[in-house]
């Protein structure tokens, strides 16, 4: 006799079907040609994690939009993604099928798992942003491990020391909106902002830099004439580092471009494609202080993290 480890899933099968038709323990066995425990297993199995699409269809209220409906409720989201659900409502409202709730519409996109986000932040590009980029990309095409160790990555970021922007939420109960855990403390004019300019390599990173809000060019051509001139000779002593920077304006200024141009005998700097940050890994260091909570207190000293630049 076979045991239920040795059923294939047609004999499985036929057992369940057996024992919905109300036919006996023995007679399912023995027109199987299996023992009496295995159909015993096989059915009680099937009763506890049997199909429960199955057992179930027909339980409960009928969906009020349908399988149609859901499919030109998913077109109308696609064709504009902005769109609340009031305005979702309207225009299915419009069309052939039947009248229905905007509970109905928020219920239906939610089991689609269409639920509403905040948009993904991205640089935005124009055409000739997307020419640039692609043409860099394509001068770039051979580059090898070797080549991306020689380049230092720079770039500014603002941070937010005292204050929360906006996104953070918290779960409370009614009343306990003046606890501490649930406020967010403020400061007078919108202090608490700093602004950071760091540099890296595959060889090291350097300290980063307190600068102003807002960067002139003589200010960036004294950052880095003291930081980056002695970075640079310190990483690449061949004279063979590149050098990154972004198309800021206090970046492309004349007597920062001149300084760069006297120092080509220690370091070249690369060209870079407009509104490009996604392509910088500096990025990836800022979105990670950006989120620890080191620079969320207040009390922890920003000197700890970075040199002022005079």
């Amino acid at each position: 006799m076979e045991k239920a480890a040795a059923l294939s899933e047609f004999d499985r099968g036929q057992i369940v079907m057996a024992r919905k038709l109300a036919t006996s323990i023995t007679e399912t066995a023995r027109l199987v040609g299996c023992s009496r425990s295995a159909v015993v297993s096989i059915h009680a199995k099937w009763i506890n994690d049997g199909d429960n699409k199955s057992k179930r269809q027909g339980v409960g209220r009928p969906r009020v939009i349908k399988e149609k409906g859901r499919r030109r409720l998913s077109r109308l989201v696609k064709q504009n993604r902005r769109q609340t659900v009031a305005q979702l409502t309207v225009q299915y409202n419009a069309g052939p099928s039947a009248s229905v709730s905007e509970y109905s519409v928020q219920r239906t996109l939610l089991d689609m798992e269409l639920c509403s986000r905040r948009p993904t932040r991205v640089p935005l590009l124009t055409n000739r942003h997307r020419q640039l980029r692609l043409q860099w990309t394509r001068e770039h095409p051979d580059w090898t491990m070797d080549e991306c160790k020689r380049v230092s990555w720079s770039d500014e970021s603002p941070f937010l020391i005292h204050h929360v922007d906006g996104r953070i939420r918290v779960r409370r109960l009614p009343g306990e909106q003046l606890l501490p855990s649930c406020t967010a403390g403020l400061t007078q004019a919108g202090g608490g902002d700093i602004m950071l300019w760091g540099t890296f390599s595959w060889v090291a990173l350097e300290p980063v830099v307190v600068v102003e809000q807002t960067i002139k060019a003589a200010n960036y051509l004294h950052i880095t004439a003291d930081q980056l001139h002695p970075y640079t000779a310190f990483v690449f002593l061949t004279g063979n580092g590149i050098f990154q920077q972004d198309n800021a304006s206090c970046h492309k200024a004349r007597i920062v471009l001149e300084w760069f141009e006297e120092h080509t005998d220690e370091f070249h700097l690369m060209s870079w494609p407009p509104n490009s940050p996604d392509l910088n890994p500096l990025e990836h260091i800022w979105m990670s202080w950006s989120s620890s909570s080191e620079l969320k207190h207040h009390h922890v000293r920003i000197s700890r993290l970075c040199v002022t630049a005079a």
